[in-house]
């Protein structure tokens, strides 16, 4: 019988790796029975049963884990605050033709989430509703009076707001003042007190749902589920107007989730799952000429989402036009969707260009908050010349390099527009709303993972001081427990894509649901090279001569990529992670290699 008192063991042995860190195995004792379990009960093989014991699935669970249906994981709609509330107001604009305004953020979450609803208001043969994405630069983060002036004057009537709006109190007072109703859909933190609208949103503090980890877009299709239903009982749909399949909307819903980093459990994994069996269909124009400009070859997967297909949607929010990206989704013309998808694929080069420069300056700014102090929780930078556009993409390198939370603040006079990306376990969202209510900041807020604010410029030591405060304790707390995690032990022999096949049964992967972690034990160094300007390849090779290719993305200059460079002809243990690559149709295994160890 295995001691299931016994503590987490060092993988391999390794106590202190090339990035500082140990490593441990992912299954206990408790967990390693578990396993034996799931294989005995469900016949499942060893490395499947292990990745599903080490992220918490059990025996009465892994039928569904495995095959993660809407139909088990939906919840009733109603029972978020609101919803219901909002829905008879949305059924009432169909049935009596009003005019409608959708105002979405300038994110993948913005855009899928307007994408949603305009898909569904053109089934329904109501006017097609006015679309206002606001410019990041000019009009800044949610609505604005001056947005709302101009959509009441062509005529809107009721005004719907996407993955924003929470906060929106003086430019929904405005909206009342024109005569508009306001319902927002949306998954921010909330404060105590709402603005003058109708608001759905799982992460009020009033609500009961338990939905709090869903994205605007999740939000949004719930609603919809709720509205199909409510007009059905009104007769609406028929043999003549058939009700939209909003399952086939899920390749939206799909990549909202993966793209703002929501937490892939439950319905939220049920939502990518069936989003990608979507999306391979390629039945949507608009994703189907992004994936073609984004050069994924071969079946869409949530790796595509994240890394490929977002950016490249957020690159007209950031530094282009901000409604190019919910326009291309909601295209039927492939030939316009083509050139939509090539400009946004040149706003994302642009962007990463403009990226590089800041974040060389923003690394060197933390290098200096280092210098003077050993007792930082959260990493705050500022920048004069950085585009606001970036800022995101700045606090997410400096995360990445210090493992802190970091924000990045663009300054465009004496007022600054930043953003700030988390580790797992510290909720940024909450104290960036708490700086708001202390009087720190002019406005903010998010969830946990990302949040933005705007700041005065002589509140940014305040802020600073302020989130290095109340971050120090669940900052401590994590990084106390900051070991890798390896789910299992491969020879290089066993990389195939058989393995990796199985593997993916446990998926999809991402933020609440870890990609696995291998170790491959003692493995040469044969070869390493830089690629690009951050990455590095290599080729490792074991004892019985089978050999891996590899890849380290993003690691010139730091601590992995000098040990890659220097170690060649050396032998470390490999911590990576496997995924699918397609050159050509040609599918092979892609080692990402996260960290080495020497062999003690």
């Amino acid at each position: 019988m295995p001691d299931l008192s016994a503590p987490p063991r060092a993988f391999l042995g390794v106590e202190n790796s090339i990035l500082g860190r140990p490593w441990r195995a992912r299954l206990d004792a408790p967990g390693e029975a578990t396993a034996l379990a799931l294989t005995q009960a469900h016949g499942l093989d060893d490395l499947l049963a292990r990745i599903l014991a080490g992220r918490g699935v059990g025996v009465s669970e892994a039928a569904r884990y495995l095959d993660p249906t809407i139909r088990d994981l939906m919840p009733d709609p109603s029972t978020l605050t609101a919803m219901d509330e909002a829905v008879a107001r949305l059924a009432h604009a169909i049935e009596t033709g009003e005019q409608v305004a959708i105002f979405g953020d300038y994110d993948v979450d913005g855009a899928c989430s307007s994408a949603l609803l305009i898909d569904y208001w053109r089934a329904t043969g109501a006017p097609e509703p006015l679309l206002h994405i606001p410019d990041r630069i000019f009009e800044g983060y949610g609505p604005n009076a001056d947005a709302i002036r101009m959509l009441a004057a062509k005529g809107a009537k009721l005004l719907i707001t996407v993955d924003c709006g929470t906060v929106s109190h003086e430019p929904f007072t405005v909206a009342r003042e024109l005569g508009l109703d306001v319902i927002v859909l949306d998954h921010h933190q909330a404060p105590e007190a709402l603005p003058p609208a109708i608001v759905v949103n799982p992460n009020r503090q009033d609500d009961l749902s338990g939905q709090g980890g869903l994205c605007a877009a999740g939000v949004v299709f719930l609603a919809l589920a709720a509205l199909n239903r409510r007009l059905r009982a009104h007769g609406f749909w028929g043999d003549a107007r058939p009700a939209p399949d909003l399952l086939a909307e899920l390749d939206l819903v799909a990549l909202a989730t993966v793209a703002d980093v929501a937490p892939l459990k439950g319905l939220n994994r049920a939502f990518v799952a069936k989003g990608l069996s979507v999306m391979r269909n390629r039945a949507r124009p608009g994703l189907a000429a992004l994936m073609d400009a984004a050069r994924v070859d071969g079946p869409p997967r949530a790796f595509h989402l994240g890394f490929a297909l977002g950016p490249r949607i957020n690159a007209g929010g950031r530094i282009g036009d901000a409604g190019l990206g919910a326009r291309l989704l909601t295209l039927a013309d492939p030939i316009e969707s083509a050139r939509i998808a090539r400009e946004l694929d040149q706003l994302n080069g642009d962007r990463q260009a403009i990226e590089k420069q800041a974040v060389e300056e923003a690394i060197a700014l933390a290098e200096l908050l280092f210098a003077r102090t050993n007792r930082l929780s959260c990493i705050v930078v500022e920048g004069a010349d950085w585009h606001p556009g970036v800022v995101g993409l700045i606090a997410a390198r400096l995360r990445e390099r210090f493992n802190l939370p970091s924000f990045a603040i663009a300054f465009n006079g004496e007022t600054g527009s930043g953003s700030g990306r988390s580790l797992s376990g510290v909720d940024i969202g909450k104290a960036v709303r708490r700086c708001v209510d202390a009087g720190l900041a002019i406005k903010g807020g998010g969830h946990a993972m990302a949040a933005g604010v705007t700041l005065a410029r002589d509140r940014v030591a305040d802020f600073a001081a302020f989130m290095n405060d109340i971050l120090a304790e669940p900052v401590e707390r994590v990084r106390a427990a900051d070991a890798l995690v390896i789910d299992a032990a491969l020879s290089a022999r066993g990389v195939t894509l058989d393995l990796l096949r199985r593997v993916e049964k446990a998926g999809p992967f991402g933020q609440g649901n870890p990609e696995p972690l291998f170790a491959l034990p003692e493995q040469r160094i044969a070869d390493a090279a830089i690629v690009g300007e951050h990455h590095i390849r290599a080729r490792l090779r074991a004892d019985d001569g089978a050999s891996v290719d590899a890849i380290a993305f993003r690691c010139v200059g730091a601590p992995l990529g000098d040990a890659l460079l220097r170690g060649r002809g050396e032998t470390f243990h490999v911590a990576a992670r496997l995924s699918a690559n397609s050159f050509r149709g040609v599918e092979r295994v892609e080692t990402r290699l996260v960290d080495l160890a020497r062999p003690t």
